[in-house]
């Protein structure tokens, strides 16, 4: 009985909170791959740090640094070297515009990402704190309305009874 308890806890708490399970990244990490892109020697260096740099925008706590990582990744999407890359980058995309909240999008990405490969796991992990996200926000939305609604009919019922 108790375990059933904590989880009632844990998913309403999961419910208020989001709930997701996709990292946070600080700004001293960016700052110091930031550096690390500023040193590049090569190409392939700089690429590597372009990468990285990407992941830890869209994964930063602050809306300008997510969309600065979106506008990364949209200039290089068309100008990937291999497939892997393309998938990397899609997935990357997905990402920042679920931190951003357009899950719409960011949901067509995830899915054109497990079209590429059905099985992974980052992709199925992500479109399903989409999916939850858009229920959760469908749910609180029609507490809202009815609130309103609620609080509407009661202000005619009040009225009605004073005449």
């Amino acid at each position: 009985m108790e375990a059933k308890m904590e989880r009632f806890f844990e998913s309403v708490g999961n419910f208020f909170s989001g709930g997701d399970h996709i990292p946070w990244c600080d700004r001293g990490l960016i700052a110091g791959i930031e550096r690390e892109l500023a040193d590049a020697a090569n190409d392939e260096q700089r690429n590597s740090s372009l990468m990285r740099l990407s992941w830890a925008l869209v994964h930063s706590k602050q809306t300008d640094d997510v969309n600065r990582g979106i506008s990364m990744l949209q200039a290089s999407l068309d100008n990937s070297g291999s497939p892997l890359e393309t998938k990397e980058k899609m997935y990357l995309l997905a990402v920042g515009l679920y931190r951003i909240g357009d899950y719409s999008k960011s949901r067509q990405l995830a899915d054109r990402c497990l079209e590429i490969q059905p099985d992974w796991r980052q992709a199925m992990s992500l479109k399903k704190a989409i999916e939850d996200k858009i229920a959760k926000d469908g749910v609180i939305g029609i507490g809202i309305a009815t609130a309103a609604v609620g609080l509407l009919v009661g202000g005619i019922a009040a009225l009605a009874r004073k005449k």
